[in-house]
């Protein structure tokens, strides 16, 4: 047992902190151990799983009511902490108890009361600063400098920039700049401009500022691109050697048309008894990215490529990602393969695995294989060849998919927006992105393959990092029925007990109806993110019990690390990481996660809002999808931007909040507007700052097709919701699924 589980397991033991002196004693400590103890505390001092108390002690924070967790702030001055302890509910914190916190700081947080609503506590120490950096909008103060204002208005301090230190900013461009000194609990941020990035209203700056924000790399260190191009570019004799030779086996890829990179590869088969043989093969990218290379430390680093609407941040240089790791047609290719026989039922009954090597037949896009499904005469005609693979690649899916169902996965099958970019990179259309059975089809084999890899690695106990998606919440699933219930429509009766078949039974229900949007975003709210973890603890949203993230390795870190635990279980070597180590890439590499995810939003949100910016007075259908005091929500139909129905331009009454009916209601006339509601809205405002859209009611609201309720009429299931004033919690939503691009 190392010094680090000595201690902690100590630490467990005994009742009270302990101070070094009696670590020291109690773990017989002499020489050399002495100093190796000090670094092993400073470790768990930073990791946040050991704190310092008065008196030089040490203890575990979850004996002594505090938590350690991220920072989510609200641009209203408060926030909320997420625990990193399984089980732990998310701290409020009033803004008079930050302290010297910023968002995205890992912190300590100390629980000094338990509400209805939950824990509330104050911030007693920074383990770890996220924002080294602040992005926003430069204004001048004369002879004493200037001050920033923060892009992310969830950053609640300017930051002040020292006479010299403007970097030749003018007022109103938009900047980078450093923080050089954190602020505390009486004075602002200091810092210096690092770079100036244009007004808010020049083409391209909406990307530079979203990828300076989110700190992501423009380009690849220069000993980074030197390695990559030294990687052989063909697969060679001593490549292939101890590989299982799959070329022989007909072998396509399909993915979406504009796709650089291909990392998955299918191969499928009729048994004799009926079966059906289904080959996976994935880019091998392990064999090319040695562990502790500089190409695997950037990857590390970067931890997942980045999808923005006119380019991509890739995790690995383009010499690997689309050449020699990418499956491209007619060269041959390393793979790891997952080999499937599946019953007739869709139900994977036996799995193998192989360091493999394939050679692509073609590569067909979604659109094709689909119009081949479709029986479209010309493209069957160009790929003859092809058309009786597909349409069993087809059959075998809708099995499988079939077969998933039944088991109680969701799916939440909506469509999403897609820009369409012109020349210089704003947005001339929005339209819906359709989800087409053949990205389905490749969907379900990449889930089997994933799943199986899973249960490989869990049953031998190897170490590796698994997805997990942890139950919901049940005071977000109380709060989800009770607006469902608001609609009209029937809810499960048990939330004591959550499951995936009750919230099966709700999207059927919905399913062709006008709030169907709607009420699968509101049951997206309720679900907890999706993230890497060293334990196997199943995935809720998937309904299984083991899953790991194995078939993107060219665009998600994890994978390659899966690639790896496989590999070293069937050469029979240990896990080259430890469960501590494991442990700390699936915080990482979870957070890189959501960077890249809500950077991708955040621009493609903008993007929306300059869309609109040229279309004040223009005329809108939309339906409510958010009821507060202060105003409505409001999602344009076929447009999905979203913006504010504020509650001072309803001048035709005094309208007053129902929180527990979730709606608007007019003192005088009555009129009600509700969760769903069908309306007409004028644009009214664009702020491009701020990244919002202001719109005005243009007429008296259509009811949903929920039907048409009394005004007042409060339904029973809302009726036990409680009544409070705390602010909401932060929304969290569930894994990212990109759009169109990659499965599971």
């Amino acid at each position: 047992m190392g010094m680090r589980d000595q201690v902690v397991g100590l630490l467990h033991a005994e009742r009270k902190p302990v101070s070094v002196r009696e670590l020291v004693k109690r773990l017989r400590l002499e020489g050399d151990q002495r100093k190796e103890l000090k670094s092993v505390l400073r470790k768990l001092i930073s990791d946040g799983e050991v704190v310092n108390v008065r008196g030089a002690r040490v203890g575990l924070p979850d004996r002594m009511n505090l938590v350690v967790g991220r920072l989510s702030c609200s641009p209203s001055g408060y926030g909320f902490v997420a625990s990193e302890g399984r089980g732990q509910k998310d701290v409020y914190v009033s803004a008079v108890n930050m302290k010297e916190a910023l968002q995205g700081d890992r912190v300590v947080v100390r629980v000094e009361r338990v509400t209805p609503k939950g824990p509330e506590g104050r911030i007693i120490r920074v383990l770890e600063r996220s924002l080294t950096r602040m992005v926003g909008r430069y204004e001048e103060d004369g002879q004493f400098g200037g001050h920033v204002v923060p892009f992310d208005k969830r950053v609640l301090h300017q930051l002040f920039i020292p006479p010299g230190q403007d970097g030749g900013a003018t007022s109103g461009q938009m900047v980078s700049a450093e923080i050089t000194r954190p602020p505390t609990a009486t004075r602002n941020p200091t810092g210096r401009v690092l770079e100036v990035l244009g007004r808010l209203e020049d083409k391209g700056v909406d990307l530079k500022v979203v990828m300076a924000k989110h700190a992501l790399p423009d380009s690849f260190p220069p000993d980074v691109e030197e390695e990559a191009v030294r990687v052989p570019q063909s697969v060679r004799d001593q490549d292939r050697v101890g590989r299982t030779d799959f070329r022989p086996w007909p072998t396509i890829t399909v993915d979406p048309e504009t796709a650089r990179d291909h990392d998955d590869a299918i191969s499928l088969d009729r048994l004799p008894n009926g079966h059906w043989l289904l080959g996976v093969h994935i880019a091998d990218v392990a064999h090319y990215v040695p562990e502790g290379s500089r190409l695997d430390q950037e990857a590390y680093l970067r931890g997942t490529s980045v999808y923005f609407p006119d380019r991509v941040v890739p995790m690995l240089p383009h010499a690997l990602s689309s050449s020699i790791c990418s499956l491209v047609e007619h060269q041959d290719r390393l793979t790891q393969s997952v080999v499937m026989e599946v019953d007739g039922k869709g139900r994977v009954v036996r799995s193998e695995f192989h360091d493999g090597v394939i050679r692509s037949a073609a590569r067909l896009s979604y659109q094709q294989a689909q119009a081949i499904v479709d029986g479209d005469a010309d493209v069957r005609r160009t790929h003859a060849p092809l058309v009786g693979l597909i349409q069993l690649m087809d059959e075998l899916a809708k099995l499988m998919r079939k077969q998933r169902y039944a088991r109680g996965a969701l799916d939440f099958d909506q469509p999403e927006p897609k820009l369409i970019l012109d020349e210089s990179g704003e947005v001339a259309g929005i339209v819906a992105h359709e989800r087409l059975d053949s990205m389905r089809v490749i969907e379900e084999f990449m889930l089997a393959a994933n799943e199986a890899v899973a249960e490989k690695l869990s049953s031998a106990g190897m170490g590796a990092l698994f997805r997990i998606h942890e139950q919901p919440d049940p005071g977000k699933v109380e709060e989800f029925c009770d607006l469902v219930a608001s609609l009209g429509y029937r809810v499960p009766s048990h939330l004591g007990e959550i499951r995936q078949e009750d919230f099966q039974r709700i999207l059927r229900q919905i399913e062709g109806k006008p709030e169907e949007r709607l009420v699968s975003y509101l049951l997206l709210r309720t679900m907890k993110l999706a993230r890497y973890h060293e334990e196997n603890l199943g995935h809720f949203g998937l309904a299984t019990e083991m899953y790991a993230h194995f078939t993107s390795p060219i665009r998600r870190y994890p994978d390659l690390v899966v690639h790896r635990a496989l590999r070293a279980l069937r050469q029979g070597r240990p896990s080259a990481e430890s469960q501590d180590r494991l442990a700390e890439m699936g915080r990482h590499l979870s957070e890189r996660e959501r960077i890249a995810t809500d950077a991708e939003r955040e621009l493609t949100e903008w993007k929306k809002v300059r869309f609109m910016a040229d279309k004040l007075g223009e005329m809108y259908t939309g339906y409510v999808t958010g009821v507060q005091s202060f105003g409505l929500f409001v999602e344009l139909d076929g447009v999905y931007v979203q913006g504010l129905v504020h509650v001072s331009s309803l001048s035709d009454d005094y309208y007053a909040f129902d929180e527990r009916a979730h709606t608007l209601k007019g003192e005088n006339a009555g009129r009600t507007y509700r969760l769903g509601d069908t309306v007409r809205v004028q644009v009214a405002k664009v702020d491009l700052e701020q990244r919002k859209v202001d719109f005005a009611l243009a007429d008296v609201p259509q009811r949903g097709a929920a039907g048409p309720r009394r005004a007042g009429r409060t339904p029973r299931a809302a009726a036990r919701r409680p009544k409070g004033g705390a602010p909401r919690r932060p929304v969290r939503e569930t894994a990212r699924r990109p759009k169109g691009r990659r499965r599971g």
